[in-house]
């Protein structure tokens, strides 16, 4: 079984998910079953229908979560020594040598990607270029618009 790599932060993350699912949903979901089974005939029961499928979702996201945390390699980018160079949990500084814009990422797991928050999945093709890279370097990502460059303006391990 391969490792999912996962940082500090997004394995709190999907503890607290899978907390919240076992805790909360689950029993919830229970009550609703047992209150519409208490209705009578179930063949007909639209209520029923629904709390059984709602069910089988919660439980298929807790088997899923489960899963992804039993292989999780989990990465603290705090304790990391890579010489400056652009590794996984890397927080990095770019900036598009097209546009002039400088923007900011964190490079994660594929479950932690939020671009808004500025976090960058470790698969996607711009943190794929991006792998091994120092402050100075460039870095050409082939992106669905075209290929793009982006030079390294610093790398940090927050």
């Amino acid at each position: 079984m391969s490792t999912i790599p996962l940082t500090v932060r997004g394995a709190q993350r999907l503890k607290d998910e899978l907390q919240r699912l076992k805790s909360v949903e689950r029993p919830a979901v229970i009550t609703a079953i047992a209150e519409a089974r208490a209705q009578g005939d179930l063949s007909e029961n639209a209520e029923y229908d629904a709390a059984k499928e709602k069910q089988g979702f919660i439980e298929g996201r807790i088997a899923e979560i489960e899963g992804k945390l039993a292989s999780a390699q989990v990465i603290d980018p705090s304790t990391l020594d890579a010489g400056g160079r652009i590794v996984f949990g890397a927080t990095v500084e770019l900036e598009d040598l097209e546009a002039g814009d400088t923007v900011t990422y964190q490079i994660v797991g594929d479950d932690e990607a939020d671009i808004k928050d500025g976090k960058i999945s470790v698969s996607s093709p711009i943190a794929r270029a991006l792998i091994g890279k120092v402050v100075g370097d460039v870095a050409e990502v082939k992106a669905p618009g075209g290929l793009r460059e982006y030079e390294v303006l610093g790398v940090r391990y927050l």
